[in-house]
């Protein structure tokens, strides 16, 4: 395998994508990238933030603004789990990398979300966790390449799990 595959990371928040993308870096001798960083060094605020002075759809606009603008050389790049949204970002996303699903049940997302309550999801305030799970879960299953499910392994196991499906 090369230590120059590029591969983007996707699914609900809560299901790893930063956790999992620094060790399946570490293990393919490349860089991690975790565009959630790159959002809020521009914007100079946190996601939750962002949604609070303004909405969910603007925080979507500057993910899109972001995803396009950035270079994508070798990687390993953890995206927001809205990134789904934008047929733009996908589209390049699976054209410049192995596109890989974190697959995880709206239980797991529900358990880690609540560990980290200020952590900032792009949805509408009417919207309830399970009314945005099921928005999203056809589109990470539309968009990925690999799926690896995430409920009950370790961050080094799916990271392994990853590593044996990767082209």
């Amino acid at each position: 395998m090369s230590s120059r595959h590029i591969v983007s990371l996707i699914g609900f928040p809560g299901s790893g994508k930063s956790t999992v993308g620094v060790l399946l870096a570490k293990r393919l001798g490349t860089a991690f990238v975790d565009t959630d960083i790159l959002i809020q060094t521009q914007e100079n605020a946190t996601l939750a933030e962002i949604i609070a002075r303004s909405d969910h759809h603007r925080l979507r606009e500057i993910e899109e603004q972001v995803l396009l603008d950035m270079p994508i050389s070798t990687g390993v790049i953890s995206t927001g789990g809205s990134v789904v949204y934008s047929e733009k970002i996908m589209k390049r996303l699976t054209a410049e990398t192995t596109v890989v699903y974190l697959e995880a049940t709206l239980e797991t997302v529900d358990y880690r979300i609540s560990l980290a309550p200020d952590r900032g999801i792009a949805s509408g305030k009417d919207q309830t966790l399970a009314d945005i799970y099921r928005e999203r879960i056809p589109l990470y299953q539309r968009w990925a390449e690999i799926s690896v499910s995430v409920d009950t392994k370790s961050p080094e196991t799916i990271v392994s799990d990853i590593l044996k499906k990767l082209p």
